[in-house]
């Protein structure tokens, strides 16, 4: 797939890439695509829900009626799930949810969700820039000339840049990472993808 570069002012700058078939023409493999967002959906979780037992809530253990000739079902405590303010019956317990995969799975769902992009056409190729300082409406102008869209996008540069990140921290529906940082989640989260020509070059290379 060949894509023309852009300039931060909208025209091309007359350079194309090349995309590698390898990274960004497979077969997307939609599985391996749901093990990887699982994983990194599961790894944000703190998992130190808790509730409290019949053991552990304030109540009296005292019995509450005679156990038999009530008329009624029996009870023993106040503790009970049944009553207001009892025990919560299998409630939730602080647990780990992290969860392993091997490094080539994870690399085929990533390959998948770029695969997805560049199929969708969602992928805008820029010249690398530098800003001077952090300029919001600055960055969103970049933005609108090089048509990324004003839904969820995904800018991908090669290192980080201090400013540019600063000048996307106010736009919730712009999300600036490092190619180190990339991974399905963010990718399939974004409905466009902007990246900072060589990029795609540093993907390439990560070939296992």
């Amino acid at each position: 797939m060949e894509l023309s570069v852009y300039k931060i002012d909208g025209s091309e700058s007359g350079k194309k890439v090349v995309l590698d078939e390898r990274v960004f023409g497979i077969e997307p493999n939609d599985h391996a695509i749901y093990l990887d967002v699982k994983q990194y959906l599961g790894n944000q979780r703190q998992g130190t829900h808790k509730t409290k037992d019949r053991s552990e809530v304030a109540y009296s253990t005292k019995k509450l009626i005679r156990q038999k000739g009530s008329g009624g079902a029996r009870h023993g405590s106040r503790k009970a799930g049944i009553y207001t303010g009892g025990g919560r019956v299998f409630g939730p317990k602080p647990r780990d949810y992290r969860t392993k995969l091997n490094k080539k799975l994870k690399q085929l769902a990533r390959f998948s969700a770029l695969s997805y992009k560049a199929q969708e056409n969602a992928i805008v190729m820029v010249e690398p820039f530098t800003m001077e300082a952090p300029k919001t409406k600055e960055f969103i102008q970049i933005l609108k000339n090089i048509k990324a869209g004003d839904r969820k996008v995904l800018f991908v540069i090669p290192e980080n840049s201090k400013n540019i990140y600063l000048s996307s921290r106010n736009l919730p529906e712009v999300k600036v990472i490092t190619v180190d940082e990339i991974n399905t989640y963010t990718i399939l989260n974004a409905y466009s993808m902007v990246m900072v020509d060589g990029v795609q070059d540093i993907l390439s290379s990560r070939i296992k």
